[in-house]
């Protein structure tokens, strides 16, 4: 099936940044006194919006709060470790450029922050392929995966049906979160196990596999 609108995760799906995100947030959370291992991590916070870290970790310890700078610091050391270590995810770059010449319509829906789409992306040398009206934050919707809130707007505002729309995704909850908003899904399985992805429409190893799937000739 060809679609109208590709929308595309950041984060594990375009930059190779969930092992260092998620390193650095199990080291942080356990150095203020929330012990979590990056397996933790992994399972509870990938795909997730940042307010979820902090709700997650009230809900475990007893209403304990995260101090206000948290968010800000924890991005602080993320920044710093992109510009050190972040890479694009193998053929993301091929992928971005095959859809721009496709004429097909594309776009990228993450939970993180605006700011935090701009570093990865800028540091991995795709921020050509994306104008400012073409990136969409859980910043924007009241609700972040696995609601649909974010992929709808991202619809909306695009021009595009839902179901003319095909999202990549690389968590169980962007996963839910496409299929909550009525839209095909294809996950991406090189960091979660096929198995926690059942519910894509379809899985692949590798970004080359891509075009064939969402109908790319």
């Amino acid at each position: 099936m060809r679609y109208d609108l590709v929308i595309f995760d950041n984060d594990g799906v375009l930059v190779d940044s969930e092992p260092i995100s998620n390193r650095l947030l199990a080291d942080y959370l356990t150095e203020l006194g929330f012990p979590t291992t990056i397996e933790d991590s992994y399972r509870d916070y990938m795909g997730a919006a940042a307010h979820t870290v902090h709700d997650v970790i009230a809900e475990r310890h007893g209403g304990a709060r995260l101090h206000d700078s948290f968010d800000e610091d924890f991005h602080a050391r993320v920044f710093a470790a992109f510009r050190e270590q972040l890479t694009p995810v193998p053929g993301a770059a091929d992928l971005l450029k095959r859809v721009s010449e496709s004429g097909v319509r594309y776009c990228v829906a993450s939970s993180a922050h605006h700011s935090w789409i701009r570093t990865a992306l800028e540091t991995c040398g795709l921020s050509s392929f994306f104008a400012e009206e073409q990136l969409f934050s859980a910043q924007d919707v009241g609700r972040g995966k696995p609601a649909p809130d974010l992929f709808l707007h991202a619809a909306l505002t695009m021009g595009v049906r839902p179901e003319r729309c095909v999202v990549l995704e690389d968590s169980p909850l962007g996963v839910a979160a496409a299929r909550a908003a009525g839209m095909d899904v294809f996950g991406y399985t090189a960091l979660t196990p096929r198995e926690r992805l059942a519910g894509a429409t379809g899985l692949y190893a590798d970004s080359a596999e891509v075009a064939e799937l969402i109908g790319l000739r």
